[in-house]
């Protein structure tokens, strides 16, 4: 590995942690004192961030979380960065760690049947098995798994309503959820079962895992993954992927959107073009001219 290449730390869990308020300062005071930046929440059904820094950084910022004996078995996605894809490090207070605006659903009581990367295509090849991308509707236009249903939900907020006006318990016996990293399809997994449906199966370790463990000749993934960094999107192999995001509205950009006539660098991009008033474009201008400026600085 490079000297310094960056490593970055995905990790989750769903765990009691009641004393929330007491581990906030301790673990940023520590995070910072390793060098490390990222995001991590807290909240009392447990913990989720990604932090990147050194090899020796990130190693003891998992040293120092798995001191906790309910975090003892901690697991992290790890992949790598040429260059720091945060700017500063925050340890934030939540009421949930993935919002999804129900506090009854508790995946610490209950969640589906986890299925490994290995097992996963048999799984979602089975035609009794519905496969439901968990994900937000921009981050499944850049890449899904193969025949997966996309509910077009901007936030996890409107994952129950779609739930429960597109899919039926007694229809729908057997469901397949997945997302980026297993966070947000473990609890969704936890509201389905509580809606009545038998079967609900998750993937371990979410897209990210799929991508490392399972060659490319045998992916039923399609596209790239978004990744919530600067590397914006990942391949196979959590090889860089090609998209950029939008400067103006933020979403994700391929080559074959900057190639649109409604592509204009750091103005607008065709999934945002019709939004951008004469006002804005003006603003957006003068944005663009200020960013530029400080990448020279």
């Amino acid at each position: 590995m490079q000297e310094n290449i960056q490593v970055v730390a995905a990790l989750y869990k769903f765990v009691s942690l009641p004393d929330v308020k007491e581990k906030q300062e301790p673990l940023l005071s520590y995070c910072q004192s390793q060098g490390i930046k990222g995001t991590i929440l807290l909240a009392a059904e447990g913990i989720n961030g990604t932090i990147a820094g050194s090899r020796q950084g990130v190693d003891s910022v998992l040293e120092f979380l798995r001191c906790d004996p309910r975090l003892a078995d901690l697991e992290y996605k790890e992949s790598y960065s040429e260059t720091q894809p945060f700017e500063r490090m925050k340890v934030r207070l939540k009421s949930e760690i993935v919002t999804m605006g129900l506090p009854e659903v508790d995946p610490n009581q209950r969640v589906g049947t986890y299925v490994s990367p290995e097992e996963w295509n048999d799984l979602i090849c089975d035609p009794e098995v519905i496969v439901i991308d968990t994900r937000n509707d921009y981050e499944v236009s850049i890449g899904t798994f193969k025949n997966a249903q996309n509910p077009q939900t901007k936030s996890f907020r409107e994952f129950p309503e779609y739930v429960n006006k597109n899919l039926d318990p007694n229809q729908h016996k057997k469901v397949a959820l997945f997302c980026t990293g297993g966070i947000r399809c473990e609890k969704a997994s936890s509201f389905m079962l509580g809606q009545g449906f038998a079967e609900v199966y998750h993937l371990k370790g979410g897209i990210l895992q799929y991508l490392e463990s399972v060659p490319a000749e045998r992916s039923l993934w399609e596209g790239e993954c978004f990744v919530f960094d600067e590397r914006v999107a990942v391949r196979h192999g959590l090889e860089l992927g090609s998209h950029e995001l939008c400067f103006c509205c933020g979403h994700p950009i391929s080559e074959e959107d900057k190639a649109c006539p409604q592509y204009e660098e750091g103005i607008s991009c065709p999934h945002c073009f019709d939004s951008v008033t004469e006002e804005k474009r003006v603003r957006q201008q003068e944005k663009w001219k200020q960013y530029q400026l400080t990448l020279h600085l």
